[in-house]
C-alpha cells in the first residue's frame, strides 16, 4: 500500500480584491513546469510570485489559491481578514493578500488576490512544509496538461488535445469552485467527485456513495490521511475495477469515509486523488468540458499493499506510528499509536527514510520477520502477512 497524505482545502469565503489580468505566452506549449512528488503523493514545484521563488503544490481541490502563513510573516506582508475555509479533518481560519504577479509556467497573472492559511508539513509527508497551494483560480480557464512520467506539467490554451486518451465529464462546481468529475461502480454512477491533484489518494468516497455502489469487497481494513484540518480514519479496498467516462481502471485503491465525513458535508460523492491520477498522462480542460487519461506502464498494476499494517512519519532519528492499520498483523501484537521506533533490524532510522530501502520492511514478503527497537529501550518483532 502507498501511505498517502491528503491536502484538501475548499474555501467556503472569498474577499474583496483588485482585478486580476491572465496572459498565455504564445509559447506556453513550451514552458514545461518540473516537478517532484510529495511523500504525500502530490505535485511539487516552484513557481514566482512577486519576483520571488516559491514552492508550491498543484492542488485542484482548492477553490482559491493559499499561500502559507509561515512565508507571509517571514516576509512581513499586509494581510486582510478573511474569514474561515473548510478542509479534510476540520474547519481553517484564512485571510487575503494582494500581489503585484504570479508566474506559472506559460502564464503569467497580474494583480489580483490570493488567500493565506496555514499550510503544516504533515499535509504533505515532508519534513518542511510548503509555501502555496495553486488552486482552481489559476488553472481552470485552461488545458492543464499533467505527464507525471516525465515528472513536469504545463498550460495550455482551453480545446487542445496533445494526446489521445480515454476521456471523461470534467467541469468546476458552481458551489464549490472546484474540478470535479464522475466515476461508476457496479454499473451506479456516482457524481460529484472532486478531481483533485492536491490529494495524494487514489479515490476518495463519502459511506453514501459506497452504500450506493453495493460492492462487497473481498476484504476491507482501515488507513488514515491529513488535510489542512487535521487527521482522518477510512476504510479502505481494494476495488477489481472502476469506469469514469470511456476509461475501466482495474486494481485501485479506494478508501470510505465515515458517514457524515467530508464529502457529504461538502455534498460532494467523493475525491479522484493524484495517487489515481499519477498512473496516466492527464489532461485536465473544464473549458472543455473534459478530462483526456492516457494509461501510463503501470494503469492497471496492483497497488503496494502494507503487510505489517503500521503507517508511520519519519521524525528526525526516529519513526512515529501514525496509525495502525484494522486485522493487521500489527494490530494483532499489539500496536498503538503514538509509539516511536528508533531501529530496524539493528539499522537506525535515516535523515532520508521515506526514499530509503529500509521502508520498505512494512511491505515486505509474507513470513518475514522484523525486529524492532523502540524508542523506550523495549524490543520486538512482527511477522509479516497479508490481511487486506
Amino acid at each position: 500500500m502507498r501511505f498517502a497524505l491528503a491536502a484538501l482545502l475548499l474555501l467556503t469565503t472569498a474577499a474583496t480584491s483588485p482585478p486580476a489580468k491572465d496572459v498565455l505566452a504564445p509559447d506556453a506549449e513550451a514552458r514545461w513546469v518540473p516537478f517532484d512528488l510529495t511523500p504525500g503523493n502530490q505535485i511539487r514545484f516552484t513557481l514566482d510570485v512577486d519576483g520571488a521563488p516559491v514552492s508550491a503544490i498543484l492542488d485542484t481541490g482548492v477553490s482559491f489559491t493559499v499561500l502559507s502563513r509561515a512565508y507571509v510573516d517571514a516576509q512581513r506582508l499586509k494581510v486582510r481578514s478573511g474569514g474561515s475555509a473548510s478542509a479534510i479533518g476540520g474547519v481553517v481560519p484564512i485571510g487575503w493578500i494582494d500581489t503585484r504577479t504570479i508566474r506559472l509556467g506559460g502564464l503569467t497573472r497580474s494583480g489580483g488576490s490570493i488567500s493565506v492559511a496555514a499550510l503544516p508539513a504533515t499535509a504533505t509527508g515532508s519534513a518542511r512544509a510548503i509555501e502555496m497551494l495553486v488552486g482552481r483560480d489559476l488553472t481552470e480557464g485552461y488545458a492543464l496538461d499533467i505527464d507525471y512520467e516525465a515528472r513536469r506539467f504545463r498550460l495550455l490554451p482551453s480545446g487542445r488535445m496533445p494526446f489521445a486518451g480515454a476521456t471523461a465529464p470534467l467541469t468546476v462546481s458552481r458551489d464549490r469552485l472546484v474540478y470535479t468529475g464522475e466515476i461508476s461502480l457496479n454499473g451506479r454512477r456516482l457524481r460529484p467527485l472532486i478531481v483533485d491533484t492536491g490529494d495524494g489518494n487514489a479515490v476518495t468516497l463519502s459511506a453514501e456513495s459506497w452504500a450506493t455502489a453495493r460492492l462487497i469487497p473481498p476484504a476491507r481494513t482501515s488507513t488514515i490521511s491529513f488535510g489542512l484540518g487535521g487527521a482522518i480514519v477510512t476504510d479502505l479496498v481494494i476495488l477489481d475495477e472502476m469506469q469514469t467516462g470511456t476509461l475501466t481502471a482495474r486494481n485501485v485503491e479506494l478508501q470510505v469515509e465515515s458517514s457524515g465525513g467530508f464529502s457529504q458535508r461538502m455534498g460532494m460523492a467523493g475525491r479522484i486523488g493524484s495517487g489515481f491520477l499519477q498512473k496516466y498522462r492527464v489532461l485536465l480542460d473544464p473549458k472543455a468540458g473534459r478530462m483526456v487519461l492516457k494509461p501510463g506502464p503501470e494503469a492497471d498494476a496492483e497497488p503496494l499493499k502494507s503487510t505489517s499494517g503500521v503507517l508511520v512519519a519519519a521524525d528526525k532519528d526516529r519513526l512515529r506510528v501514525l496509525h495502525v492499520m484494522r486485522g493487521s498483523p500489527a494490530e494483532r501484537a499489539g500496536w498503538r499509536t503514538g509509539e516511536t521506533i528508533c531501529m530496524i533490524d539493528g539499522k537506525a532510522i535515516p535523515g532520508d527514510y521515506p526514499g530509503s530501502p529500509l521502508s520498505t520492511w512494512s511491505i515486505g514478503e509474507t513470513g518475514r520477520v522484523v525486529a524492532f527497537d523502540m524508542c523506550d529501550g523495549s524490543r520486538r518483532t512482527l511477522t509479516l502477512r497479508p490481511f487486506y
